[in-house]
């Protein structure tokens, strides 16, 4: 064995984990081999500018998020880490994940029109009617509402992982206002500044069109035809952990950013109020969840939101991004019936698979969660962001006894799921590369057409062996290159 390929093995375990740049061998995959030489020559003194130039970046044009701790009395607001060893995926490897993708995309939103119009789905036995009526983010509201060019799901984030051989499962979906736009946007744009001749030699797929067929897909929402909408992105304010993101996306689309206060109700209408008076609103993209959007709808109390939205919502008036109730199809127990939705709705079969779930509300798949509650992985169904969950591998007794008592209390609540050996990828620790555990969340945007950006956002486990690559846990990024070839 090479001294390189020696070097290599004291770090990454092959047999058990898939490696993104390195085969079982420890020899480079071909699709890196341009990436891992560049790294492999550059001088740590070197990497150490580029890296520090990167930070100075991302804390100058306020690149940040705010991490919620219980052992602090105060949001942490920081820089998300951001590794530079991009993620490289060939082109023949991605076009399977694009296809994979827009099919599930697909059958997700026509669950979700199905779920206010009908419920064939439920009627012909394949999902219960609990599964609907007590989910969470069901909205009654929404039952025979038409929404403009029937899409619900204007933006979504897909979340894969690989296993340890390689193949894609999805491990979420994030149906209701899914973050992390802006940091594959920012992440590709330092990486072609601050490594622009690998860039270039690496015949990487833009992305440059994609915020266009963001803003198109918004467009395309507009209820009175107009030629030139009046878009605007609501926020819950300054305050909100991906507040950054809300300002980034506002600006690089061209449309308004605007909290509840900034938008007033008249006449079945939204107006936008600013110091040419008020001016009707055609579509809201909106960065806060449900029940804040309209007090006099969902929750009396919410300041965040706009009195009488929803009444003009239904009156045909202004499109709401991604739709009011799409939430009913973001709920984890709802993802373990996605692949009969796909061959219901489509007929097809589903060519991305899910990661093996239980439901735990069946009492045979409760009771076997419960006696191997250490070999897998438990999450509240209604929570994201890597909120309520449990590790059964790495959970103390303590952790695993409380999980254990809260599914025999509520076992709807939860779900499980087979833990993966999820597949990992370099990063740069103090001059050398050493591994760590990703995921892959892939961003599709519905419009009059479905575009799936390229490459989509790389998140990375920052602590050694850990699996939890969520970003308000702590995680990173990574820049994903899709290649041309």
């Amino acid at each position: 064995m090479s001294t390189a390929k020696q070097s290599q093995s004291q770090y990454y375990d092959s047999q058990t984990f898939y490696d993104e740049m390195f085969e079982k061998d420890f020899s480079v995959r071909a699709h890196y081999d341009s990436v891992h030489r560049l790294f492999g020559r550059i001088k740590p003194a070197e990497l150490a500018i580029r890296q520090n130039a990167i930070n100075q970046r991302m804390m100058e044009e306020g690149i940040t998020f705010t991490l919620y701790s219980e052992a602090q009395n105060e949001p942490l607001e920081r820089t998300i880490p951001f590794d530079y060893i991009p993620r490289v995926i060939p082109r023949h490897e991605w076009e399977v994940v694009d296809r994979g993708v827009r099919q599930r995309i697909r059958a997700l939103n026509a669950f979700i029109h199905d779920v206010y119009h009908g419920q064939k789905i439920v009627a012909d036995g394949i999902i219960p009617r609990r599964m609907i009526v007590s989910n969470t983010y069901f909205r009654p509201e929404m039952a025979g509402l038409h929404v403009p060019g029937g899409v619900y799901i204007t933006a979504s984030g897909i979340d894969l992982i690989r296993d340890e051989k390689g193949r894609y499962y999805v491990l979420e979906d994030n149906l209701r206002s899914p973050s992390g736009f802006s940091y594959l946007f920012k992440g590709r744009t330092l990486m072609s500044e601050l490594f622009h001749d690998l860039y270039l030699s690496s015949s990487v797929q833009s992305i440059d069109r994609s915020l266009n067929c963001f803003l198109s897909s918004l467009r395309a929402l507009s209820p009175n035809g107009k030629r030139d909408p009046l878009i605007v992105l609501l926020t819950p304010g300054a305050f909100n952990s991906a507040y950054y993101e809300h300002t980034f996306l506002a600006q690089q689309m061209g449309i308004h950013l605007v909290e509840g206060r900034d938008l007033v109700y008249k006449d079945h209408k939204i107006y936008l109020r600013d110091l040419r008076g008020l001016r009707q609103v055609d579509v809201i993209y909106r960065r806060i969840d449900d029940d804040f959007l309209d007090p006099l709808a969902f929750q009396p109390d919410s300041v965040l939101g706009v009195p009488g939205l929803m009444n003009a919502y239904r009156a045909g008036n202004v499109a709401i991004a991604n739709a009011p109730g799409t939430g009913v199809a973001d709920d984890k127990a709802v993802y373990a019936y996605v692949p009969d939705m796909i061959r219901y709705y489509l007929g097809e079969e589903p060519l991305l698979h899910n990661v093996p779930t239980y439901i735990l509300s069946r009492k045979e798949e409760r009771e076997y969660v419960l006696e191997h509650l250490d070999q897998l992985v438990v999450k509240e169904t209604s929570l994201s962001g890597g909120y309520g969950m449990l590790i059964g591998p790495s959970a103390t007794k303590s952790e695993l006894q409380a999980f254990a008592e809260a599914i025999k209390r509520e076992p709807e609540r939860y779900i499980a799921q087979t833990t993966m050996k999820l597949s990992r990828a370099p990063v740069m620790v103090d001059g050398g590369m050493t591994p760590r555990h990703i995921d892959l969340r892939a961003f599709a945007l519905m419009g009059e057409e479905t575009h799936v950006i390229p490459g989509g956002l790389t998140r990375v486990a920052m602590q050694e062996g850990s699996l939890v690559v969520n970003s308000s846990q702590g995680g990173g990024v990574k820049d994903t290159w899709v290649l041309n070839r």
